[in-house]
Order: structure tokens, then C-alpha cells, then sequence
């Protein structure tokens, strides 16, 4: 017999904005907004060209690997399985010709871990990677020239 899900609808797995940067005017933007939260880049991954390499050509997409040493150090004190989310990824590609800048929501992962007390940090975490993803979307407006 199936049984269903009933209550509450499911929290999203990611937070996507949408910037009219380009994709690496997006990155860049990232890699410079990361200090503003304690995280630094740890790696960038162009998955578009590994794919492209073994004959899977697709759009631009790169994954930017940040972490904050302190938020990881906690959560792995708590829970050695914390370490599979990390580091935390933003996943910068695009969709249509528009370029959007998307990252998981580690609260989410944490429910999916429940009894490890990790929400608590994961929502932390969670503030600070939105910070970083809406900052790195925003527009540079230039100011005026007197």
C-alpha cells in the first residue's frame, strides 16, 4: 500500500536569484562578497568544460566552493556527517541567457539530519550564503559623473 506525505509543504533544496551580470562578472562578485560574511573560496569547478571535454557540451555553469572555517569546525564537532555538506557550493550558470546565481539552503540538509543538533548553525550558515548570493547578484550602480 502507498502511503502519502500530508502536512506542511517541503522547503525548497536551493535559493536562486537571477543578476545581469555574466557569469564570471557573477563569480567575481562572489569571491569578493565571501570576506564580508568570515568565508573564503575554496575552489571553483566549470562543470560546463568537464562535460564539454568528454562530448557533453551544455551552458556555462561553474561551482564555487566557499566555506567559514568556524561555522565547518562546529558543525563537524557535532556530527562527522555534517561533512558531506560540505564545503558549501554556489552554482553560478545560465538558464535561457540569463545568468543566475543559486545555493542549497543547509537548513534543509539539516532537518534531513535530525537529533545532531546542527540546525542551529546550519541556519547560520544559511544567513550568511543568502547574504553572499544577494549581494553577488546586485546591480553596481555607478555614481554620478559631476
Amino acid at each position: 500500500m502507498l502511503s502519502t506525505l500530508e502536512g506542511p509543504a517541503m522547503k525548497s533544496l536551493a535559493y536562486t536569484v537571477p543578476t545581469s551580470k555574466s557569469l564570471d562578472e557573477a563569480i567575481a562578485a562572489i569571491e569578493q562578497n565571501c570576506g564580508a560574511q568570515g568565508f573564503r573560496v575554496l575552489h571553483i569547478h566549470d562543470i560546463a568544460a568537464a562535460l564539454a571535454e568528454k562530448g557533453f557540451p551544455r551552458d556555462p555553469l561553474k561551482i564555487v566552493e566557499v566555506c567559514n572555517a568556524r561555522y565547518a569546525a562546529k558543525m563537524l564537532d557535532r556530527d562527522m556527517t555534517a561533512a558531506l555538506m560540505l564545503p558549501c557550493p554556489i552554482v553560478v550558470y545560465q538558464e535561457n541567457g540569463q545568468t543566475q546565481i543559486s545555493t542549497m539552503l543547509p537548513s534543509v540538509i539539516a532537518e534531513l539530519l535530525p537529533g545532531r543538533s546542527l540546525e542551529f548553525t546550519a541556519e547560520q550558515v544559511e544567513f550568511a550564503l543568502l547574504a553572499i548570493v544577494n549581494e553577488s547578484a546586485k546591480e553596481k550602480i555607478p555614481l554620478p559623473v559631476s
